[in-house]
């Protein structure tokens, strides 16, 4: 059983600060986690750091999922941002990692040398948002299909598509039975 314990949370926020700096953007806490906001291209060091070092232990991978924040009333430091979701066995915390990344660059390290399970949730983010993950060993579509055009879950995408729905296969189904047999 996991039990909340505090001086758990004050270690755990102290290690981070130590280890990440003026590299970490801003830190919430929320109910049952904490968020560590950073640019993309020290998310993965952050990772690494939370689920090597002594005491952390954030050896379980959650989730990992992105945001546009295109037209988002409250400004952000850049466009995209991607959330990896952690947990830590040992301390009994969930962090989340928030990676923000341009908009003329959407590119992160990948994190599917470190934990097997962002593997899948990271072509879903690609698929989806063109958010790109250097040295992912198998980056393409895993939702839409292969010649699709775009990310539809990006803020700027039409409501209704580029009329792309009209060339996707259609398959109806059939009340009649087989001639024959069984």
């Amino acid at each position: 059983m996991i039990t909340y314990k505090p001086e758990n949370h004050l270690s755990l926020l102290a290690k981070v600060e130590a280890f990440a700096g003026d590299r970490l953007l801003g830190r919430e806490e929320k109910s049952h986690y904490h968020q560590f906001k950073v640019r993309g291209q020290d998310a993965k060091s952050l990772i690494q750091f939370l689920r090597d070092e002594p005491g952390l232990g954030f050896e379980m991978f959650i989730d990992l999922t992105a945001v546009d924040y295109l037209r988002y009333p409250i400004a952000q430091p850049e466009r995209f941002a991607v959330i990896t979701t952690l947990l830590s066995p040992t301390l009994g915390i969930r962090v989340q990692v928030k990676a923000f990344v341009a908009e003329g660059d959407p590119r992160l390290p990948s994190l599917s040398d470190l934990y097997l399970g962002a593997n899948w949730t990271e072509r879903e983010v690609w698929d989806l948002y063109g958010i790109e993950f250097m040295g992912h060993p198998d980056l393409k579509r895993i939702l839409m299909p292969d010649d699709y055009e775009g990310h539809p879950l990006r803020k700027d995408y039409p409501l209704r598509g580029r009329g792309e729905r009209g060339n996707f296969p259609v398959y109806h189904a059939t009340t009649q039975k087989p001639q024959g047999g069984v």
